[in-house]
């Protein structure tokens, strides 16, 4: 029997793409390849009678060409204040194999270079966002500001890690992770953030 799961929070992405990311349109990517850094944070989130409230998790991607075309070589970092019942719960969901949104996410994957349990904090503060993965990975962005002062918005874009949702556009301050073989450190790259929600199944 399939277990009930729901979760909403907070979700980043930050990527290598210059300027602006055509990855979400369905575009190439404007480094030939896309390597990212996505992060969630559960506000409230239930996995049949498991509480997964106040947890994060965060995947380092490589897609070799246009993301919706998958292929993609990713590493899958679970929150490490979780309990081991807790990181199942996240570790099916995040893999794919509890339905939901996460699922269509994860039928793009190619290979799975490795999953870690470590520290992970997700910031929020006004217009910025910092993800933070152990001792040395993460991302730090801010949000782009626009015409009067307003956020710089995009919606109903067809590739989304959040479907739903207003993305509001960003650019990393900092954007770090070397391991398993997915190297960045870059800044003043494309970043984004919104609100999040799955259910499955």
């Amino acid at each position: 029997m399939t277990t009930q799961w729901n979760m909403k929070g907070e979700y980043l992405e930050s990527c290598d793409c210059r300027d602006a990311c055509p990855c979400i349109y369905l575009g190439p990517p404007t480094e030939g390849a896309c390597t990212a850094l996505v992060g969630w944070h559960i506000n409230a989130g239930q996995y049949g009678d498991l509480d997964l409230d106040d947890l994060n998790v965060a995947v380092a991607l490589r897609a070799p060409g246009p993301m919706a075309e998958g292929n993609w070589k990713v590493v899958l970092y679970l929150d490490q204040k979780a309990n081991e019942r807790q990181q199942d719960a996240l570790g099916t969901i995040f893999g794919g194999k509890a339905g939901g949104h996460p699922a269509m996410l994860a039928s793009l994957i190619g290979e799975v270079l490795g999953v870690e349990s470590l520290p992970i904090h997700f910031d929020i503060e006004q217009s910025r966002r910092h993800l933070r993965i152990g001792k040395g990975a993460g991302a730090e962005i801010h949000a782009i500001e626009g015409q009067g002062g307003n956020d710089v918005t995009i919606r109903d874009h067809p590739l989304a890690v959040a479907p739903g949702e207003t993305l509001v556009v960003a650019k990393s301050n900092t954007l770090r992770h070397q391991a398993h073989g997915i190297d960045l450190d870059l800044s003043e790259r494309t970043a984004f953030y919104s609100p999040f929600a799955y259910a499955g199944p």
